[in-house]
């Protein structure tokens, strides 16, 4: 049975960004602000922003016409939130937000109902609805970008736990192969993320001179970056090849154990990380059919996400249209 569509507003919060949608329960974007958070904001002056910018779309200026029936307004958040109250529990790059009830102001504020979830949920139930999971029962997504994040659709619904998240795949724990002592392990966010790969690869003070890392960087290790590592290895860099087969391998393990527990149809990879392509994506489907259980063997595929930057506020407003349909009016 399908459902009308009708107009809901979507947000964003991260770290970096922030933007605010007009659009449809379905998902289409009619009309979206950005704006750069500055270094310096504080919790205050972003909310303070989201507020301004819903409120400019609730009186229907940027369509240029009456002002229309928003029913809902969605928050995909950039950290751990209690979704069943709405609350933001911390936000590891703004200070401020500590226990915020998000939910609540937006709802006093704007008299709809609101659902606030943190944003690799978000992600995850628009490439589910619309983009790489779409037409799964279980699925999969992971984020590989300055952070890795992840969300869970178990039979169709987003998996959140408890109600503080779920999903976590980046606070799980892998062998360290960067440390000296034999045994040791750390989360993967500390050995994947870009932020995490950068790190390591301009503290390189030995690179080889003439080769094709030392050519991209011009002999800079500072100047490395994970776009960079990949160009690096496509022209058969072997320094810049076993980096990547080192995280390509980790990924690969940490997703072989989430895949052996939940055995999705589909695991999607978004964020920065995975736009390498497949100099990392080929060697970490190979590590992922190794660790995997053996009767699971290909039946799970990893993909790379379909939609591109908007995925936060396409699932923000998929959301949003989501608690319409089975909330009363706020």
């Amino acid at each position: 049975m399908s459902h009308a569509v009708f107009h809901v507003v979507g947000v964003e919060i991260g770290g970096t960004k922030l933007q605010c949608a007009l659009g449809t329960s379905d998902g289409a974007i009619l009309s979206k602000e950005r704006v750069r958070v500055e270094p310096g904001w504080t919790a205050r002056e972003i909310y303070e922003w989201v507020e301004n910018a819903v409120s400019r779309f609730f009186q229907g200026g940027q369509l240029g016409t009456s002002r229309p029936e928003i029913r809902a307004i969605g928050v995909g958040f950039g950290g751990p939130v209690d979704s069943s109250t709405g609350t933001v529990l911390v936000s590891h790059q703004i200070a401020g937000w500590e226990n915020r009830p998000l939910k609540l102001m937006l709802q006093e504020r704007f008299s709809v109902p609101v659902t606030v979830e943190n944003d690799a949920n978000a992600a995850g139930w628009a490439e589910f609805q619309l983009g790489a999971g779409k037409g799964t029962r279980n699925f999969l997504y992971m984020n590989i970008g300055s952070g890795i994040g992840g969300a869970i659709i178990i039979q169709g619904d987003l998996y959140n736990g408890q109600g503080l998240g779920a999903g976590e795949i980046g606070h799980t724990w892998v062998p360290d192969w960067t440390a000296d002592e034999p045994g040791k392990t750390q989360k993967l966010e500390l050995l994947c993320s870009g932020w995490s790969i950068e790190k390591r690869i301009r503290a390189w003070s030995d690179l080889l001179p003439d080769s094709p890392l030392w050519n991209l960087c011009g002999g800079k290790a500072e100047r490395l970056t994970a776009p960079i590592l990949a160009e690096a290895a496509r022209q058969g860099d072997q320094r810049a090849c076993r980096e990547i087969e080192s995280v390509a391998e980790t990924l690969g393990l940490a997703l072989a154990n989430v895949a052996t527990l939940l055995h999705p149809e589909v695991i999607a990879l978004g964020g920065g990380v995975s736009l390498m392509g497949d100099v990392l994506i080929d060697p970490l489907r190979k590590a992922f059919e190794r660790h995997l259980f053996t009767p699971f063997k290909g039946r799970t595929v990893i993909v790379p996400c379909q939609l591109e930057e908007d995925v936060v506020i396409v699932g923000a407003l998929l959301l949003a249209g989501k608690s319409a349909q089975i909330q009363e009016p706020f």
